[in-house]
């Protein structure tokens, strides 16, 4: 089986590299090809991925190409994966820095900054959903491209249910939970889990049928216990009956993030930017011995992950992760799932951004959510879910609109549909704020040219 994957120079390459490896199972992967526009960053992801196989010692470790020509790494492909970033890490840090002045979030997919992120990937996404359908029909296609719910969609609309979105943070969500409640094996748990791609909620987890979270809720000292807990607090979850994303955390404590922000030494962004130019000089040296790669991508990695949302734990005056927050979801997990699901019929649930049809009677069919999923060889299939409650519709709806109109910018060109995009996002308090939002990204980011 041969999978693509588009940003194959992009940091997280080896986290899925390294979950193939550890697939010896008949049907796996047996050739990656990365795909990438710069060639720095290329090679030295191909010398990562090498170390790794060396590492592994495994004699069947999955066959390892690189190219920049995007019609040669698309023919074949059984999968594609789609982890794309528009702009680079400089335009993230441009993203957040230019919302901070005005007084509004610029994280990478919430508020301002992720309207600005899908303005300019958006055209990007449709464009390779283009080249897929035209050079890889078969092919399934796993978004990983932020801002993943409005890309899957834009992709979606040439390549229909064949493209899947995934996100990590649900599934990492769900495992804190079910550790909490002590369940032996979490994976059998099932997580009522419902929303937009970082705008959702758990609202049960229920094993042997019965639904565990109203003790954890009526916990203090265990509700404090995890990130979430710590983040939003005990109070505030009984309040909403519910364990919401971590990323719900910019919305109800909004003008706390902002100001953490806007006193940071340096935004998310911007350290990424700083910590990945340094990481990827050292890896693509030429001359270096083996493992030299490998052991400096873990360095990065262990800081990475380290001071993920660190302003938001200051906000919350929680100070630094704990170990058991470390451990994310495994997007590359899920990712191998998804895969193995489809490829091998080996059926399974799993959280995925995919078409609404019937499942929220609040949006329409074609609109892209995240819920749970049955997933098999005709792909994933969302499952019924209980009604939102009112105050998460009118998250939902707002965060939905916005992202329309994202997707209507993106199509037309129009300059008023992309000022509409900015002004409808609850996180933006004025039309007058998200005129000048535009100015400033329009004259720093090129990809923003075509409005008009």
């Amino acid at each position: 089986m041969r999978l693509t994957i588009l940003g194959g120079g992009g940091f997280r390459v080896p986290l899925v590299y390294g979950a193939l490896l550890g697939d010896h199972a008949e049907g796996r992967v047996s050739r990656v090809t990365l795909y990438d526009e710069d060639p720095v960053r290329l090679a030295a992801m191909a010398r990562v991925l090498a170390d790794q196989a060396a590492a592994s010692g495994a004699a069947d470790a999955p066959e390892v190409t690189a190219t920049r020509d995007l019609d040669e790494a698309l023919r074949g492909a059984d999968f594609v994966f789609s982890a794309i970033r528009v702009g680079g890490l400089e335009g993230r840090a441009a993203d957040e820095r230019i919302a901070l002045a005005e007084g509004v979030l610029g994280q990478e997919t919430v508020g301002a900054g992720g309207v600005a992120y899908g303005l300019r990937t958006v055209p990007v996404a449709r464009e390779l959903a283009r080249r897929i359908a035209r050079s890889a029909p078969g092919a399934w296609v796993i978004n990983f491209t932020n801002p993943a719910g409005v890309v899957t969609e834009a992709m979606s609309e040439e390549l229909g249910g064949r493209v899947i979105g995934i996100c990590d943070s649900p599934v990492g969500l769900g495992r804190r939970i079910a550790r909490l409640l002590g369940v032996a094996r979490p994976e059998e748990a099932w997580i009522d889990y419902v929303g937009l791609n970082h705008l959702g909620w758990v609202r049960g987890l229920r094993v042997g049928g019965r639904d565990e979270l109203p003790r954890l809720l009526a916990d203090d000292r265990a509700l404090e216990s995890f990130e979430e807990g710590r983040l939003f607090g005990a109070q505030w979850l009984r309040s909403l009956g519910a364990i919401p994303n971590e990323y719900l955390h910019y919305y109800y404590f909004n003008r706390e993030t902002v100001r953490a922000y806007q006193e940071a030494k340096q935004t998310r962004g911007a350290f990424l930017r700083d910590q990945q130019r340094g990481f990827y000089a050292e890896a693509g040296r030429a001359a270096q011995p083996p493992g030299a790669a490998l052991a400096a991508w873990d360095r990065t990695r262990a800081e990475r992950e380290a001071t993920y949302m660190s302003e938001n734990r200051e906000v919350a005056g929680v100070g630094e992760r704990e170990e058991s927050d470390l451990e994310s979801g495994g997007y590359e997990k899920v990712a191998l799932a998804l895969m193995r699901a489809i490829a091998r019929n080996e059926r399974t649930t799993l959280i995925l951004n995919v078409r609404n049809g019937a499942t929220l009677s609040v949006l329409d069919a074609d609109a892209v959510i995240e819920v749970p999923c049955l997933v098999d060889a005709n792909g994933a299939h969302p499952v019924s879910v209980a009604p939102l409650p009112l105050h998460a519709v009118g998250l939902v709806t707002s965060v939905k609109a916005a992202e329309r109109a994202v997707l209507a910018a993106a199509a037309s060109g129009s300059r008023a549909d992309a000022v509409k995009a900015f002004a409808l996002h609850p996180l933006v308090d004025s039309v007058s704020v998200a005129r000048r939002l535009l100015d400033g990204y329009a004259a720093e980011h090129p990809g923003l040219a075509y409005l008009r």
